[in-house]
């Protein structure tokens, strides 16, 4: 019992102190994760298995990191944005539609914090030229981040963490959520036309400043962009073909990224500036104290109370699952309600197996992890990052500013992910 309590305790602090700021994420894990080691309910060695057993994420991280940051040298995203600009000749509504697509199809593919680093400033300078209010255009790519992160295994991090426990592939995810994806994004555009179309009037003479603009001088290397994104392309390739060639997501990431450096010629210590530590070491800390949280039984107590509330229905605990998971993410994260949540699928799952397919559960959980993080800015790590942009930006997103409009779009697709997910698999 007092294991029990201590435990739950040090997990509270942690995420206290993420919620609050009071103390830098990574470092907030890292040090619940040895907490739970210092006081016993760890040993050494269950702590190095925790990390251990989940090296092909810390991994592939890594190597997409590495190849994200090389593609992003190029230019390329900003050359992108502002040709969509001039493609639509600077119509507001369009363009916000056009910059959100690309936001959520980069953040399939790529690190969604990474795009909404890239795409944010862009899209705030391009509503500058417009004269109009730079919020719709940041907060409708915000979400679109975090929706288009739910379309592929690599497309967010809480993905990798439910694809790794839920022993799923990038085909199977690229199946049965980008679907969800496309779904959600037209529900996120529906809502952006609806509230802010009265706001998107801009005379024919700034559409004309836009049409000026040469997107061509964002480009900074062209050699480098061919090389990337061949290399890219190839990685990709290899995800999808995974199930065939069996190398490991890891393993086809980082011999990409390695490859991508030695023919770029990159120096080793420049590479390792641009990786996203404290993103690795947040999941480290966060593996050990999940561990420890499974050694206190937690996760057993919480598994087994969604079984007696679901009473043997198949159906209210798939649907449980979600809407318990995206309440979990406004308020601790994606990342650490992915973690958690697969943990207690993985309880559940014995009791359900006889009444349905259990994979619908790790679906489940994609939904309420992803779209569900669109609710608070703590919702997900992309939100913190481009509040924090769009803020240097001279746009301020608050707190309730963004639970507003966050909540109404989470609402929302949650619904039509609920509707999906019934009608697709229950």
């Amino acid at each position: 019992m007092l294991s029990l309590i201590i435990g739950i305790a040090i997990f509270i602090a942690v995420f206290y102190s993420i919620i609050t700021e009071k103390v830098p994420g990574p470092w907030a894990t890292m040090i619940g994760g040895l907490a739970m080691a210092m006081v016993g309910i760890l040993d050494e060695k269950m702590a190095l298995e925790a990390i251990a057993g989940r090296l092909e994420i810390l991994f592939l991280l890594i190597g997409m990191m590495i190849i994200v940051h090389l593609i992003s040298e190029t230019g390329v995203f900003q050359w992108f944005a502002i040709s969509l600009a001039k493609l639509v000749k600077g119509e507001p509504f369009l363009l916000i539609a056009l910059l959100s697509i690309v936001t959520a199809l980069c953040s399939a593919f790529l690190d969604n914090v990474t795009t909404i680093l890239l795409m944010a400033p862009v899209s705030i300078l391009l509503a500058g030229e417009l004269r109009l209010n730079p919020f719709p255009f940041v907060i409708t790519e915000i979400m679109a981040a975090n929706i288009g992160g739910t379309a592929t295994l690599i497309g967010d991090p809480t993905q990798l963490i439910i694809g790794h426990e839920g022993h799923l592939t990038f085909n199977e995810f690229l199946v049965n959520t980008s679907p969800m994806a496309v779904l959600a994004m037209i529900v996120l555009l529906f809502n952006v036309y609806v509230i802010y179309k009265k706001d998107l009037h801009v005379s024919r003479e700034l559409k004309a400043r836009i049409m000026e603009m040469d997107p061509s001088r964002s480009l900074k290397d062209k050699k480098l962009l061919i090389e990337a994104g061949s290399i890219f392309a190839i990685v990709i390739l290899g995800f999808i073909l995974n199930n065939f060639i069996d190398k490991g997501l890891a393993v086809i990431a980082l011999s990409g990224a390695i490859a991508l450096v030695i023919i770029t010629k990159q120096k080793p210590h420049e590479i390792f500036e641009h990786v996203e530590w404290d993103t690795l070491f947040f999941f480290i800390g966060l593996f050990m104290l999940v561990r420890g949280i499974e050694e206190i039984n937690l996760i057993n107590m919480i598994g087994d109370k969604m079984i007696h509330f679901t009473a043997g229905s198949f159906k209210l605990a798939t649907l449980a699952i979600m809407y318990i998971s995206s309440l979990f993410t406004a308020i601790i994260g994606n990342v650490a309600n992915a973690a958690t949540m697969s943990k207690i699928i993985n309880v559940m799952t014995p009791s359900f197996k006889h009444l349905g397919n259990t994979q619908v559960f790790w679906w489940a959980l994609s939904f309420g992890s992803c779209l569900g993080g669109n609710i608070s800015i703590l919702g997900s790590a992309t939100n913190v990052v481009a509040v924090g942009v769009a803020s240097k930006s001279g746009c301020k997103i608050d707190f309730v500013k963004f639970l507003k409009f966050g909540s109404l779009i989470a609402f929302e697709t949650l619904i039509v992910a609920g509707i999906y997910i019934w009608f697709r698999y229950l």
